[in-house]
């Protein structure tokens, strides 16, 4: 078999990326770090020692985890809990 025709059916098609979005399932805490392990193709405990090591180092694991519960949207919703809010806040001004 020709190497160039076996690298193409093991090469992954990123023309059309996953959306980042945080499973209903998989999940411990909020699906943070199974959401951005399914977006970047990694291994779900890959991100959460990572997480942990930057809380435990420096503390920063934590305003990022935060973040991404708020700015990463739930899978089958289409806005974040920041962007419902902002909605919300907007619709009660007008």
């Amino acid at each position: 078999m020709n190497t160039t025709t076996e690298a193409n059916t093991n090469a992954i098609d990123h023309s059309h990326p996953l959306p980042l979005r945080r499973p209903v399932s998989d999940r411990m805490l909020a699906g943070v770090a199974a959401g951005i392990a399914d977006y970047l193709g990694a291994d779900v405990t890959i991100i959460r020692i990572v997480l942990a090591v930057l809380t435990f180092v420096g503390g920063a694991g934590i305003p990022i985890y935060l973040a991404c519960w708020l700015l990463i949207p739930e899978e089958g919703s289409d806005h974040s809990i920041a962007a419902g809010f902002v909605q919300s806040r907007q619709t009660r001004s007008l």
